[in-house]
């Protein structure tokens, strides 16, 4: 026992939760020390866990790889991009979208998997930054989307995807799409601290699936029925796609619409108001596992 908790037994009071090692300056200031420092140990659990479960490292990173090469050689010989060219070029783009989306429902399922085996119960029983889980969570999860594109994007050069649009432009492209995942890396803590157990949330791909399937990633919205291509062009993957292309150098499925027309705008804006919208009901529904 610290000397500090010592004299605070002798005093006859309760023992500090822990020893202040923070910097010296405001109660604020310290708040903000702690916060950050407990969200690190968070983000130190989740890295870790994926070292010790080398499987889910495999699902993750595997799965997008696998797609890569399904959809470039299998049906990539049968499409055809707008306004011609490789079809591949116009896939690329589309696929690291879907793998941002994809990816927060590994959220959702590693959040209803430490709720239901009590592991967020002992977070919340130790003297930590409440927002320490939530946005250690986040950390984590883009740092593995982070890895998901460089995988990703390796494999892609090696099937002979290109980017025409400079370096900038480039770099761009890829803070969209970690953009898109950071936004919905809230939604997959809303959902999986709604959800019962592992299994309804492994249950939710049968929705996403068609989500993406409905939008850009795959064939111009143009292509579908006039209502369909509506829904398809106002997803907000579609802008991130769009966006992505544009950015990119490759080609792109635009039919003239304002929304695909100003799809760089809105691949900000959509991500932005899905944070706006789920990021405080993760952190209520968070807090209210407490009453």
């Amino acid at each position: 026992m610290s000397d500090i908790a010592v004299d605070a037994r002798k005093a006859g009071g309760p023992a500090p939760d822990r020893v202040d090692l923070s910097p010296e300056g405001t109660g604020g200031e310290r708040r903000a020390y702690w916060a950050v420092m407990d969200s690190w140990n968070v983000v130190r659990r989740g890295l870790t866990h994926y070292q010790r479960q080398p499987v889910n490292i495999v699902w993750q990173l595997g799965f997008p790889i696998i797609s890569v090469l399904l959809y470039a050689y299998v049906f990539g010989g049968a499409m055809k991009p707008p306004g011609g060219g490789n079809y591949r070029d116009f896939l690329m783009p589309g696929m690291f979208v879907m793998t941002m989306a994809f990816g927060f429902m590994n959220t959702a399922i590693t959040v209803v998997y430490d709720s239901t085996k009590g592991v967020i119960d002992r977070f919340r029983s130790m003297p930590m930054a409440p927002s320490a889980v939530v946005s250690g969570r986040g950390v984590t999860d883009l740092i593995v989307a982070v890895a998901e594109l460089t995988i990703l994007a390796a494999t892609a050069f090696v099937t002979g995807w290109r980017v025409d649009g400079g370096f900038l432009a480039t770099v761009s492209a890829f803070a969209l799409l970690l953009l898109l995942r950071f936004s919905l890396i809230w939604v997959g803590v809303w959902v999986g601290l709604m959800v019962p157990n592992p299994e309804a949330a492994g249950g939710l791909y049968a929705v996403v699936f068609p989500l993406t399937m409905i939008s850009s990633i795959f064939v111009p919205p143009s292509t579908m029925p006039d209502w369909l291509g509506a829904v398809a062009s106002w997803n907000p993957i579609s802008s991130t796609a769009s966006a992505t292309r544009e950015l990119f150098g490759n080609p792109v499925a635009s039919d003239g619409s304002w929304i695909q027309e100003n799809a760089i705008l809105m691949a900000v804006v959509w991500p932005l108001i899905v944070t706006a919208i789920f990021l405080p009901l993760a952190v209520r529904r968070f807090q209210k596992l407490s009453r």
